[in-house]
C-alpha cells in the first residue's frame, strides 16, 4: 500500500500516467508514424547531430524536430494539429485553418505571424539549438490589402534554414528576400489560388532559390500535379512513402521536390 501510495504520488508530480504507453513519449511524429503488422509503432532513429526531422502533418502543419530535442509545430490549429505539444508553435495566419484561439498554455512559445492593433509582428527566438524568427508580409482581405497579416517563419537549426510560406499572398520585395537571408528548405503553399497563383509561387522560387521544396496546402491532387507539372526541368521531383524525412546539410538534395504523404 505504502509503494503504491508513492507511485502515485510520483505519478501526480510528474502529470500523471499516461492513457497510452506506446504513444504518450512519441513527439509529434506518432501522428502519422508506420505500424507493424501488429499494430506496434515503429519509431524513426534517434537524431544524429546535424540532422533535422521534417514531418508533415496535414494541410500546412509540419513540425521540425532538432538534433537537441526541441519540437517545433507550424500553423498550430484546432482543425490538424501533431498528436504531442511542440515546444515551440508558430501560427502564420489568422485563418481558422491555421490558428487557434486557445493554445494549450503548455506549449512554451506561441509565435503568432499577425500583427495587432496596427503592431508589425517581430519574433527572434532562440530555444536550446532552434532558432525560429519572421518575415512580415500582407495579406488579401475583404477591405483590400491587410498589412503585415501572415507572417513568413524561418526555422535555423543544425545548420540548416527552413522556411515556411504560411498564407502568402503575394511575391516578395528585396527586402523581404533580406530579412529571409539563405534558405535551404522550403515548405510552399501548392493550392494556386486562395493563397497565390502557381506562377506567383513559382517566382517566389525562383526569388528564394532553395535547395529543396515541399509542397503543402494543396486540397486536391489535381492542383498538386499542377504545381509539379511547372517545376518540371527546373527542379527534381521525389514523392516519398513517409510523411517524414531526415535532412542534412552533409545529404541535402540539390533542386529537389519533396513531396510528403498527409492530409492536405
Amino acid at each position: 500500500m505504502r509503494i503504491a501510495f508513492l507511485l502515485g504520488l510520483v505519478a501526480a508530480l510528474l502529470g500523471g500516467f499516461p492513457a497510452q504507453a506506446d504513444e504518450a513519449c512519441l513527439g509529434p511524429i506518432a501522428r502519422n508514424a508506420p505500424r507493424a503488422p501488429d499494430g506496434t509503432l515503429i519509431l524513426p532513429a534517434a537524431l544524429q547531430a546535424g540532422e533535422v526531422r521534417l514531418t508533415y502533418v496535414g494541410h500546412s502543419t509540419f513540425t521540425i524536430e532538432t538534433p537537441g530535442g526541441v519540437t517545433a509545430a507550424t500553423d498550430y490549429n484546432d482543425y490538424v494539429r501533431p498528436q504531442a505539444l511542440p515546444d515551440v508553435a508558430t501560427m502564420n495566419h489568422a485563418h481558422s485553418t491555421h490558428f487557434t484561439y486557445a493554445p494549450d498554455p503548455a506549449i512554451r512559445h506561441v509565435l503568432r505571424g499577425w500583427g495587432r492593433a496596427g503592431e508589425m509582428p517581430r519574433h527572434d527566438l532562440q530555444e536550446r539549438d532552434l532558432r525560429v524568427r519572421n518575415v512580415p508580409t500582407n495579406v488579401r482581405d475583404y477591405g483590400g490589402t491587410r498589412v503585415a497579416g501572415n507572417s513568413i517563419f524561418v526555422f535555423e537549426t543544425a545548420s540548416l534554414c527552413i522556411a515556411h510560406l504560411g498564407h502568402l499572398h503575394h511575391d516578395l520585395t528585396d527586402l523581404h528576400l533580406g530579412e529571409l537571408g539563405l534558405i535551404d528548405v522550403l515548405l510552399v503553399p501548392a493550392d494556386g489560388s486562395y493563397t497565390s497563383s502557381h506562377e506567383t509561387m513559382l517566382k517566389v522560387i525562383d526569388q528564394i532559390k532553395p535547395s529543396v521544396v515541399i509542397p503543402m496546402h494543396w486540397f486536391s491532387q489535381s492542383r498538386l500535379a499542377q504545381f509539379l507539372a511547372r517545376l518540371e526541368g527546373t527542379y527534381t521531383v521525389r514523392t516519398i512513402g513517409s510523411a517524414d524525412v531526415t535532412l542534412s546539410r552533409a545529404t541535402l538534395p540539390h533542386r529537389t521536390v519533396l513531396v510528403l504523404p498527409g492530409d492536405h
